[in-house]
């Protein structure tokens, strides 16, 4: 039986920069960038601290090829699909 998994994008507290990453467990990789778990990670050398949108899906590899294709997209679109779901950029984990 395979795990899902899911796509979720993090932000610093002036909504200055960005991270996508993927994860089998959401509640738990938010909590290792809330506390820079990885001291030297992208994540923790910019404060990525708020989870702002999240994607869940039934496999795994649809989780890394959703996130394979968001890497590619320009800030504007990246924003517009954060302010899709959540305008307000609030933290939603």
């Amino acid at each position: 039986m395979e795990k899902g998994g899911c796509i979720y994008i993090m932000t610093n507290k002036n909504k200055t920069v960005l991270y996508i990453g993927v994860t089998n467990d959401l509640r738990r990789r938010v909590f290792e960038h809330r506390t820079h778990y990885n001291k030297n990670s992208f994540t923790a050398k910019y404060n990525l601290e708020f989870c702002i949108y999240y994607e869940y899906f039934m496999d795994i590899r649809s989780a890394i090829d959703r996130e394979t294709e968001l890497k590619k997209w320009s800030r504007a679109k990246k924003d517009a699909l954060i302010n899709s779901k959540n305008p307000l950029w609030e933290n939603l984990v």
